[in-house]
């Protein structure tokens, strides 16, 4: 990131929300996947959350390395501009991948359910970054597909 103090920017959309190109897999997913509620109407499930929702925030929270430990002051300082965004000492910092599903939410995914938005956000910024792959996401959904509706 150029300016390590920007508040407005973050490492995976520096150039702001143009920067964003979508990723085919997601794309794949956004316009064919099924919403929660969908699903939960179809089972009969009354729970507004998903089963998965925890897994993900938890994701998420791993990745920041916990927004109430330390690397929570280091984004301070890096927000201060007293750090360089280097120096962060996590995948995924909480600031940057929230400025990140903000861009994504109002761009690439408007028109999908949260929190179904968030994990497509989420995987869109961990493959901007080269943390997954994308044919290997695909690979392990199909798997997981295949699993759930054995006989």
């Amino acid at each position: 990131m150029a300016d390590s103090g920007n508040m407005n920017a973050s490492a995976g959309a520096a150039d702001g929300p143009a920067s964003w190109t979508p990723v085919p897999l997601l794309e794949e997913i956004k316009e064919h996947g099924r919403v929660w509620e969908d699903l939960a109407s179809q089972y009969g499930v009354t729970n507004p959350d998903p089963p998965w929702k925890t897994s993900l925030d938890g994701i998420c929270e791993a990745l920041a390395a916990g927004s109430c430990s330390s690397v929570a002051a280091a984004e301070k300082r890096w927000l201060d501009g007293k750090v360089d965004r280097a120096s962060l000492d996590s995948p995924l910092p909480l600031l940057e991948r929230r400025w990140e599903e903000d861009e994504l939410s109002e761009t690439l995914y408007q028109d999908v359910p949260f929190p179904e938005r968030q994990l497509l956000c989420l995987a869109h910024s961990l493959i901007k970054r080269g943390l997954v792959d994308p044919d290997e996401l695909a690979t392990r959904m199909k798997a997981v597909h295949e699993r759930l509706t054995a006989t």
